[in-house]
């Protein structure tokens, strides 16, 4: 059989992903606590907490930051749930 696009169908957003969520995602996949990443920082581990739980808005320039530390583009951690194909429809 021969496999092409129109073999598959697109896979469907089960899960809906906060800012704090998409941070510790991240965090997490790269095997660091959160004292390891306030180190990485400069941010303390409170208020990467804060953040994470969704108490503290994460912000632009920490979001900046936090991305440098994790290697990610900052517009990962602050639009989680960004719908390109939604946009280009528009």
């Amino acid at each position: 059989m021969v496999m092409n696009k129109n073999n598959y169908r697109k896979a469907r957003r089960r899960v809906e992903v906060s800012v704090g969520e998409s941070v510790r995602i991240i965090r997490e996949l790269q095997e660091l606590s959160q004292n390891q990443l306030a180190e990485l920082t400069g941010i303390p581990q409170s208020t990467l907490s804060g953040i994470e739980n969704n108490r503290i808005n994460l912000g632009v320039e920490r979001a900046k930051v936090i991305a440098r530390a994790l290697k990610c583009h900052p517009a990962v951690l602050v639009f989680p749930g960004w719908d390109l194909s939604a946009e280009s429809a528009a």
